[in-house]
């Protein structure tokens, strides 16, 4: 059977929407008062740039109603892109340049590894001195940090999706 190629978009693969499924889960069960966390939303980066993130965890405040339709870089406090092959270049450079240009604290690049295919997920985080981000770690099963709040996710557990 062939592979499908309708509409205008290249088909995304299971794992994207997986792997966005567990890391939203995720990040909302250990979500602090004052932070929410919103899927596909766009950002305004500045006057004349936006994107939209997989995944923001966002300041509350932000929210401002079910009519929204973007949030500004500033209320901004993790951006989560899940690679694809198409873009991955898209990902890996010219958000990451938008993205700290915008000010957005932390970022992580999410991608499929291994011989289970599971997400691995790399860590970035602002440098204030820079501006630029830089690599705070590299995590595979499991991913455990304290920045920007305490989030623990069994990446694993994609295989139950």
């Amino acid at each position: 059977m062939g592979r499908y190629r309708g509409g205008h978009a290249s088909p995304q693969r299971y794992f994207h929407f997986a792997a966005i499924d567990l890391l939203v889960s995720g990040l909302r069960r250990t979500l602090p008062p004052g932070l929410k966390v919103a899927r596909e939303m766009t950002v305004v980066l500045d006057r004349r740039n936006g994107a939209e993130p997989n995944i923001s965890v966002i300041k509350a405040t932000a929210k401002k109603g079910p009519d929204q339709t973007y949030f500004e870089g500033k209320d901004v406090v993790l951006a989560v892109e899940v690679v694809s092959p198409e873009s991955e270049a898209r990902d890996r450079l010219t958000k990451t340049h938008k993205y700290a240009a915008a000010g957005i604290q932390y970022y992580w690049l999410v991608e499929m590894t291994g011989p289970y295919k599971h997400p691995a997920v790399e860590v970035f985080e602002l440098s204030q001195e820079t501006g630029m981000y830089r690599p705070t770690g590299t995590y595979r099963d499991r991913i455990k940090v304290d920045r920007p709040y305490s989030i623990d996710i069994d990446l694993t557990a994609i295989d139950e999706l």
